[in-house]
């Protein structure tokens, strides 16, 4: 009889894990944690690593004076504004083009070329497309200007940035443009990801093209919406360098400032509020972390949960009846 091997490999999965572990507790848990102690102490000013506790009554100070800081609510309204209005259109265009590319019934000629001319916004810098966009909008002289002058719309330069919803309007395009080719692609490889013989199935049946992408296309590419709205809501909240580099000081009355380029004013600007700072950054991980939480609850398969219960309540009720038999 052959002897079985006793050797084990999962210790080498554990080894190859380790520079993840490592750049991971780091780079990021040590830094998460480190602010969030910060929030509760009175560490400010410029070179200063000495700090002390806030006094057990005072200890949520940084945050009372956040939440009640009328600039920080103006930022996070901006956040949403901005985010949710390119994240729908974002969606909407990505959805249409993986539907179009991934449809049996057309073939896409260049299909290839397509993707990567989508999906090129994506790997262009911040800085860069800021760079693009001021080119673009130019104060007094571009190409905008230039046009609309032409064509009879305006009789002399605007400053489109000096009106908040121009500026809203043009931070959300920028957001729009550089991410849904990035969506796209994911909401592709889900679809690819379906197996054909249900696309044949309803090729058969004569189902249409749009019964065949509400029927069959988004339920089963459900996990990847929403992965897809997690970490573009992850993004979205977390919006910094647009905002920061294409609207100098945040436009008129404060019309593009994030809560990020607040935190970042906070932290790095004027008095260096390093403890109030860390206070609005833990104050928005804790609303990422909720409204993440809300969408997994309202997106989970209500069929997987109701067939989980199912099978506890069958080994309850096996369990039962055996103490029963004993």
């Amino acid at each position: 009889m052959k002897k079985k091997s006793s050797i084990s490999y999962a210790k080498y999965g554990y080894i190859f894990s380790i520079p993840f572990v490592l750049a991971f507790l780091i780079f990021s848990l040590y830094p998460t944690l480190y602010t969030a102690i910060i929030g509760f102490t009175n560490l400010k000013g410029v070179g200063r690593t000495d700090f002390s506790f806030l006094a057990f009554d005072k200890l949520f100070a940084n945050y009372k004076s956040i939440l009640n800081n009328q600039t920080f609510r103006i930022a996070l309204g901006n956040t949403l504004k901005l985010w949710i209005c390119n994240f729908i259109p974002q969606m909407i265009l990505a959805l249409l083009l993986a539907a179009w590319f991934t449809n049996r019934r057309v073939k896409v000629p260049g299909e290839g070329a397509f993707k990567v001319l989508f999906y090129m916004p994506n790997i262009i810098t911040a800085a860069t497309v800021a760079i693009l966009f001021n080119a673009l909008f130019g104060y007094p002289m571009g190409p905008i200007n230039d046009l609309l002058q032409k064509l009879g719309f305006i009789d002399k330069p605007v400053y489109f940035l000096a009106y908040k919803g121009i500026a809203q309007g043009i931070v959300i395009f920028i957001q729009t443009w550089m991410w849904y080719g990035y969506t796209m692609i994911i909401m592709i490889s889900g679809i690819l990801g379906i197996s054909p013989d249900i696309f044949e199935a309803a090729d058969i049946d004569g189902a249409s093209g749009i019964q065949v992408f509400f029927k069959i296309t988004l339920p089963n590419i459900k996990t990847i919406l929403l992965f897809t709205l997690v970490t573009s809501l992850i993004g979205g909240l977390n919006m910094f360098d647009i905002p920061q580099l294409f609207v100098p000081n945040s436009g008129p009355d404060n019309a593009t400032m994030t809560t990020n380029v607040f935190i970042y004013r906070l932290a790095f600007s004027g008095g260096y509020l390093y403890n109030r700072a860390s206070a609005a950054s833990m104050l928005m991980w804790l609303l990422i972390v909720a409204c993440s939480a809300v969408m997994f609850f309202a997106m989970r398969d209500k069929e997987e949960v109701a067939l989980k219960k199912q099978k506890k309540l069958q080994a309850k009720e096996a369990k039962r009846i055996a103490k029963g038999v004993n």
